[in-house]
């Protein structure tokens, strides 16, 4: 008689950074604070969402990720150049398309 073992093969074990973490927290509160609708939406366990909400409302984990103004107002520069340059390059494709498909 031959016994046989079940092995439990542990997963991955995920690690979700901050901006992440408070993204999930707005879409939680955003969307009536439906804990298992959203965890399933944002692919997590809903007992880690639930940890991260916990957290939350014991004011361990910071809202505003200690960001300053002049920090967001760099990155808002930042932003408003790569967009700028990614609009040139659409533009500049969008012609040389209309150029090859007329001859």
């Amino acid at each position: 008689m031959s016994q046989t073992t079940e092995v439990k093969r542990k997963g991955v074990r995920q690690y979700y950074d901050a901006q992440f973490k408070r993204a999930a927290l707005e879409h939680y509160h955003q969307n009536g604070r439906n804990l298992s609708g959203s965890a399933r939406a944002l692919g997590v366990n809903h007992w880690t969402l639930r940890d991260w909400i916990d957290k939350e409302r014991s004011g361990t984990v910071p809202a505003g990720a200690g960001r300053t103004v002049v920090e967001l107002e760099a990155e808002n520069r930042r932003l408003q150049k790569e967009l700028a340059q990614m609009t040139e390059q659409r533009d500049i494709l969008k012609k040389s398309l209309g150029i090859l498909s007329t001859t």
